[in-house]
């Protein structure tokens, strides 16, 4: 990583330097070797990748929404800013009840964004600056309007029958049936657990014509997939290679420890309280970070290295500890994903704190830990309240912001940014419900605002809407 690049960040580096440096009686040989510079030039290794949220950036035509070719007038500040790669948020076409991570075709551009041949051009002006292109792929569910779920949905013979994840349920007076269940009942059935949406409510929704439940982690217009199922891991693999086809330099993987659940439809046990949706809090062992997702990922990697440039897996990996993070690489094989996120430095809830001790036990475990592969760490991204909130105390919040810029772009770790967080931008939360666009915000107001103001228009000057739309409505 070039650190000239980022002077204006390197003012905090002696505060964060001292707040984590260790005495030299306390660093292991194996920490010292682990802090040496890289030589393999491997672009990823010492990247700066820049998160867009393809809505929120540069507006080019005054719809009010920003589209792909407001990205690309705006690669000469990417550029001038150091970024080697940008990670695009979904731009597939999607009825956009999660603003894209609802995907009706994998393989084409929502007309709001613009056309394949604008991202064939973005990728051409990307190249000429040396800015590579990353798209989000939403590899655990596709929309409920999606071609596969249509035919899957519409009864248990056709093709694509088994493509989703449908179960008969359990008649509503079955034994052990909870109260949670039968809140979701129809036609004398409940779903077969207790397993939650991350969004509220059951994880199952009924589908008459079938007279069965499908399952989805996320919103009931997002089912999931069924990688039990060969053919599907090979349809969406044909959609990757649409892309690598077209130039793009790897994928972000969205939620993808959540490809498998228990085939044995076990509930969840249940922990104390209730979430902001109001339902029981479960420990979500039988729906998260199940093994057999490591066999779809080292597939994917092999199909991916297959391509020339040095293409890149980089995974949303939520995990609990360093051991877990080690083996979404492979652990010693290195043979998954190149750059899992590394989530336990930058997010630790709201109430998170820059402590000197667990900063440097997490960077000595990532650095030590997991086999000599690559760390990628990430304080931001549009699902999170911003680290300038989250970390800020009211009053050094600008302090904060260079301390986390210096953690971020000085230690030996690739970096991955999210647009505004080069200026500090705040999180802006609606005031009101009615002003809520992020329908979790909606169904969980007022403990659950939603994820709006962490994707808040892109702050480029001081005109009435900030440079980023001409459009008054954004």
């Amino acid at each position: 990583m070039k650190l000239t690049r980022f002077l204006p960040f390197a003012c905090a580096l002696s505060l964060c330097c001292s707040a984590i440096a260790q005495s030299p009686a306390t660093i292991t040989a194996d920490l010292q070797a682990a802090a040496q510079p890289t030589h393999d030039a491997t672009w990823w290794k010492h990247a700066v990748v820049y998160e867009i949220y393809p809505r929120s950036f540069q507006d080019s035509n005054g719809d009010g929404i920003g589209d792909l070719n407001g990205i690309t007038q705006r690669l000469d500040y990417l550029q001038k800013l150091g970024i080697d790669a940008i990670w695009i948020a979904p731009m597939f076409p999607s009825p956009q009840v999660d603003f894209g991570y609802d995907v009706s075709d994998y393989e084409a551009v929502d007309p709001q964004y613009g056309t394949t041949a604008d991202m064939d051009r973005l990728i051409a002006e990307g190249k000429k600056r040396n800015i590579r292109i990353c798209l989000d792929w939403v590899v655990n569910h596709s929309s409920d309007k999606h071609k596969w779920f249509l035919e899957s949905a519409s009864s248990r013979t056709n093709p694509k029958a088994d493509w989703f994840v449908w179960n008969d349920g359990l008649a509503e007076d079955a034994p052990g049936v909870g109260a949670f269940q039968k809140k979701f009942a129809h036609d004398g059935r409940v779903p077969p657990n207790n397993w939650e949406s991350v969004f509220g409510g059951s994880a199952w929704t009924w589908v008459p014509a079938r007279k069965q439940f499908y399952y989805h982690k996320f919103y009931k217009e997002q089912p999931d997939l069924n990688y039990r199922n060969p053919a599907v891991e090979e349809a969406m693999f044909d959609g990757m290679r649409f892309w690598l086809d077209r130039g793009i330099a790897g994928f972000r993987l969205d939620a993808v420890p959540t490809l498998f659940e228990s085939t044995g439809l076990e509930s969840e046990p249940e922990v104390a309280g209730v979430n902001k949706q109001g339902d029981p809090n479960l420990h979500t062992i039988y729906t998260d970070n199940l093994p057999e997702v490591h066999g779809v990922i080292r597939r994917m990697r092999a199909m991916v290295e297959k391509y020339p440039g040095n293409r890149v897996l980089i995974g949303e990996t939520y995990l609990p500890n360093t051991m877990e993070l080690d083996k979404w690489y492979g652990s010693a094989d290195r043979n998954e994903l190149q750059l899992p996120m590394d989530m336990l430095i930058g997010f630790q809830g709201d109430t998170a704190k820059l402590d000197a001790n667990r900063i440097r036990t997490y960077i000595t475990e990532v650095e030590t830990q997991v086999h000599g592969s690559q760390p990628l760490l990430v304080f931001d991204n549009h699902d999170n309240v911003r680290s300038h909130d989250r970390y800020g105390d009211g009053t050094h919040n600008q302090q904060i912001d260079k301390l986390i810029a210096a953690l971020l772009l000085t230690s030996k770790a690739t970096a991955l940014m999210y647009y505004g967080e080069e200026l500090g931008m705040p999180t802006t939360q609606p005031i009101r419900v009615e002003d809520v666009k992020d329908p979790i915000g909606i169904t969980g107001w007022p403990a659950e605002k939603g994820r709006d103001g962490e994707r808040t228009p892109m702050q480029w000057d001081g005109s009435p809407q900030s440079g980023f739309s001409t459009n008054a409505k954004t």
